[in-house]
């Protein structure tokens, strides 16, 4: 069995990492030579590396900030991916694969902001998330 940190463990890292491998023949796709490629690249990338450190972060409102980071990426990859299309890099079929990753990951993160964020209704129990938080909490949350 392969040793796993918390954050590999958790549905919206795995598709993250589905997003960033799914990026890469797309990215041939793009000139080397736009901005959008690189921005396309770099927030691609930014999504899986903000919710590893987010998950890995002490206090809620900590993991908020990376999660929230993430989500903002995982938007700028979606807005990138349009500029391409509407520049004819790339083809709407694409751009709707590689979206619909990218709003199972913007749900999941919306997910789990709101589950780690008490004024967003974890201490209300309004919101369910995939993900078992109680693995996450140290002793002093769970009193």
């Amino acid at each position: 069995m392969k040793p796993l940190f918390d954050h590999e463990k958790l549905e919206v890292y795995q598709r993250s990492i589905d997003f960033a491998k799914w990026c890469v023949p797309v990215l041939d796709c793009i000139p080397a030579s736009t901005s959008i490629r690189s921005q396309l690249d770099r927030a691609s990338v930014s999504i899986p590396l903000n919710i590893a450190e987010g998950n890995g972060k002490w206090s809620r409102k900590d993991r908020c900030r990376f999660f929230d980071i993430s989500r903002g990426s995982a938007l700028e990859c979606a807005a990138a991916l349009d500029i391409a299309s509407a520049r004819g890099l790339l083809d709407p079929q694409q751009v709707t694969e590689g979206k619909c990753i990218l709003i199972a990951v913007v749900r999941m993160l919306i997910g789990l902001i709101q589950a780690n964020d008490p004024e967003r209704g974890l201490e209300r129990g309004e919101f369910k998330v995939g993900e078992n938080l109680e693995e996450y909490r140290t002793e002093k949350e769970k009193e």
